[in-house]
């Protein structure tokens, strides 16, 4: 199948052509008819199928075709600024040939970003790209309108409930008007965003684009390893592999800061990118990372959606993920497109059963590699015994080296 299939307005089609798309992927092959149509969508796909596309090329032509309105035409709702930034660049790009304005919303700024973004809200531009709390702080100070919207979209759904954005999400649709086409994408569809769905849109038509297998270029690999291991096996491995770009994802953003620190004293030029840093920072980091000025980041999960660099080819476990799902979104940041990568996972004693939820998901079993240096004794891959220790939450009893425990007290 080809765009031109689609019958989307010469200009769009041109801004195709000129940007490299080719022909559609599976998720923009069943969604824009679909959107086109006017109808609703609840479609399961995840970073990397070209879902973004999927929505704004429908929305773009619509706009296009119309004459040029003061008013807000589309609200696209994601989880991270990085992905309100990621969309906000793909509709600059297609701006340039239909038209079309927008800006993203976000929190984390200077004051003359807030006015940059209430100036926006006011002045009606035709997309806005916004994150729940920072749209909710605008939705209060009273200068947005949104009685004209015809499209909300919600991207990557499922990672907005997981970070607490529920009541902001039913806040911001009831300052919608119940007469506009809701499309809503998440890679993965638990219970609670069927429920959402069901209150916030009506009668959709279903999505589903398989998440559940990585890109074939990726090879995986795994290191069974103690704690106190890892961080001489990343060491070693940062050292003595020739990677250019590199993505290291921890478990928490103290562990992120305390990797950074320890891995510079080591010698090792790497940058932390974390929540508690200014926007401008971040928005630094990742310029410097996409420029190859730096070829090494360290993240939480924060880093797996909302980050569209080429190039990737080490992805760095240091913490297993905690979901499969994450496992899939972590090490999909490299072998994008027909590009091969490497992703490699530590996994304690404790994290077995998780990782062997992993490859139960992903229907193959990662080879479990033997350490490059020598670690000393490392942990025995066998998810199936517990890791609870014996005397988990009180101390051992004391024995003496023949194995007997002393005398009771009188």
């Amino acid at each position: 199948m080809k765009f031109e299939e689609f019958n989307l307005s010469s200009s769009l089609l041109d801004g195709l052509s000129a940007m490299g798309f080719t022909q559609p992927t599976p998720v923009q092959e069943q969604a824009i008819p679909i959107i086109l149509e006017g109808k609703d969508i609840v479609a399961s796909a995840q970073t990397g199928t070209g879902k973004t596309a999927a929505f704004l090329l429908p929305i773009l032509d619509k706009i296009s075709r119309e004459e040029d309105s003061p008013h807000i035409n589309t609200l696209v709702l994601v989880p991270t600024r990085e992905l309100a930034l990621q969309i906000d660049q793909q509709v600059e790009g297609f701006g340039y040939f239909v038209g079309v304005s927008s800006i993203s919303v976000y929190g984390g700024g200077s004051g003359p970003a807030w006015d940059q973004q209430r100036k926006a809200l006011e002045s009606g531009a035709d997309i806005i790209i916004a994150t729940p709390g920072r749209l909710i702080a605008h939705l209060a100070s009273g200068v947005v309108n949104f009685d004209h919207l015809q499209h909300l979209v919600l991207d990557e759904a499922d990672r907005m409930l997981d970070m607490g954005f529920y009541e902001d999400l039913i806040k911001i649709v009831s300052h919608l008007p119940k007469n506009r086409q809701t499309l809503m994408f998440s890679a993965t569809m638990p219970p609670r965003i069927r429920t959402l769905a069901n209150k916030i849109l009506i009668n959709p038509e279903q999505i589903s684009i398989s998440i559940s297998k990585p890109a074939e270029g990726i090879l995986q690999q795994a290191y069974m390893v103690y704690d106190t291991q890892k961080l001489e096996l990343l060491t070693y491995l940062l050292k003595h592999d020739s990677y250019n770009s590199i993505l290291i994802f921890a478990s928490t953003k103290d562990n992120v800061k305390k990797l950074e620190v320890v891995l510079r004293k080591n010698g090792i030029t790497v940058k932390a990118f974390h929540s508690d840093l200014e926007q401008q920072d971040r928005e630094q980091i990742m310029r410097e990372f996409k420029s190859k000025k730096i070829s090494t980041i360290i993240g939480t999960d924060i880093l797996s959606r909302g980050i569209d660099v080429d190039g990737i080819d080490l992805v760095i476990n240091y913490d297993a993920p905690p979901d499969p799902e994450d496992y899939i979104h972590r090490i999909g940041r490299t072998a994008r497109a027909t590009k091969t990568g490497t992703a490699i996972t530590f996994v304690n004693e404790k994290d077995q059963q998780k990782f062997a939820s992993i490859e139960r998901l992903i229907g193959r079993e990662i080879p479990k590699e033997v350490p490059p240096m020598d670690l000393g004794e490392t942990p025995t891959y066998n998810p199936s015994a517990k890791s609870k220790p014996k005397f988990a939450g009180r101390r051992p009893p004391f024995r003496d080296q023949k194995g007997r425990r002393p005398p009771k007290k009188k």
